[in-house]
């Protein structure tokens, strides 16, 4: 016989409360981990082990929970958890509502202790001084290439990359008006509005684009204007009270960011190898015919393989450039290691930005 839906209600209220009270048991063992770590002083955030937690769930998942609902449960609980000892300090370019806190609650959870900034540079000089303990930057987009500011900050900070998350961005026109009507201007960060040219071009070929530091920003600023419109989230949307005039309007469908996550060595070392991991480098070599080429050369030899190679100019006035480089691989690994050494022996700079797990 069917069960009645006050029936139904019912379990799921007693289903809640064995819920709730086994929530409060793990997070009462997750206290006596966090002692255990402030006496031998180990890390409080480890991503490593709660990737590994998050995917031993999922492969013993019977379901009908879907397996990215299990990373997205777990990883609130688990940053539920951490908060009761010490949230985690992260900061990111603000304000509430950008792409970049939606990559930070991502990685660390829901219960983080926002340090929200007005520019990458302060993300990385919160980071390096402690009023954060990480920083969230985005670093490369697919349809757009590489964040250029966040490269050039890499080169001469102390700090290093542990660990990169990314999904797919949609952009979205908001105003405080619901209609496309008498729109003057445009704002949105710079990487959002070269996102969205094309249709901006089509939909409104006379409107004036305006940079502004984050698209959550723009959202602000077209939240006091009702002639502004502004390109953001919907998250954005809501924080400022605007209507969603047009859903994803982005040229590119499958376009997506990859944000770093970074700190101080000292906060976080490099991550453990999980099979999966990247190691992210800047060099350069005199300005010589084929210095270049042999770059490559121990890569080849060793079977490494290079998933990015981009150049920025080193500003020196001599037509000379930094490569930043990505590996596939980790430096536990002795081929990985081979390589390494090789490459280093021929470059005039080398920094390693990071070794830390690739994001699903």
């Amino acid at each position: 016989m069917a069960k009645t839906l006050p029936e139904l209600r019912s379990q799921i209220d007693a289903v809640d409360l064995e819920l709730i009270a086994l929530l409060n048991k793990r997070a009462g063992l997750a206290h006596e981990v966090g002692e255990i770590k402030r006496i031998d002083g180990s890390a409080v955030f480890r991503p490593d082990r709660e990737n590994q937690v998050i995917a031993n769930l999922q492969a013993n998942n019977p379901g009908p929970l879907k397996q990215p609902s299990i990373a997205i449960i777990w990883r609130e609980i688990m940053s539920a958890c951490r908060a009761l000892e010490a949230p985690q300090r992260v900061a990111y370019l603000g304000p509430a509502g950008t792409f970049s806190e939606q990559a930070a609650i991502q990685f660390f959870g829901g219960s983080m202790a926002r340090v929200m900034c007005v520019s990458f540079d302060e993300v990385f000089r919160a980071t390096a001084a402690g009023s954060a303990e990480f920083g969230v930057v985005p670093i490369e987009n697919s349809s757009e290439g590489v964040v250029s500011r966040t490269l050039d900050l890499l080169l001469n900070s102390p700090l290093h990359i542990i660990g990169e998350t990314s999904f797919l961005v949609r952009h979205n026109l908001l105003r405080l008006e619901p209609s496309l009507a008498n729109i003057e201007a445009v704002y949105a960060h710079p990487q959002a509005l070269s996102q969205c040219q094309d249709w901006l071009s089509t939909h409104l070929p006379h409107a004036d684009r305006r940079a502004a530091p984050s698209n959550a920003e723009g959202a602000r600023l077209a939240a006091s204007n009702p002639a502004w419109a502004a390109i953001a989230s919907e998250r954005a949307g809501s924080e400022f009270g605007l209507h969603v005039v047009s859903y994803a309007i982005q040229d590119d469908a499958f376009n997506r960011t990859r944000f770093a996550v970074i700190c101080l060595p000292q906060t976080l070392a490099a991550p453990q190898a999980t099979g999966n991991d990247c190691i992210s480098l800047i060099v350069s070599v005199t300005n010589r015919p084929g210095a270049v080429h042999d770059l490559l050369v121990p890569l080849k030899r060793h079977k490494v393989s290079m998933t990015r190679f981009e150049s920025r100019p080193a500003r020196s006035g001599q037509w000379e450039y930094y490569f930043y480089i990505d590996l596939a691989g980790h430096p536990s690994q002795p081929h990985v290691a081979a390589a390494l050494e090789e490459l280093r022996s021929l470059c005039a700079f080398y920094k390693v930005l990071g070794t830390y797990p690739v994001a699903e």
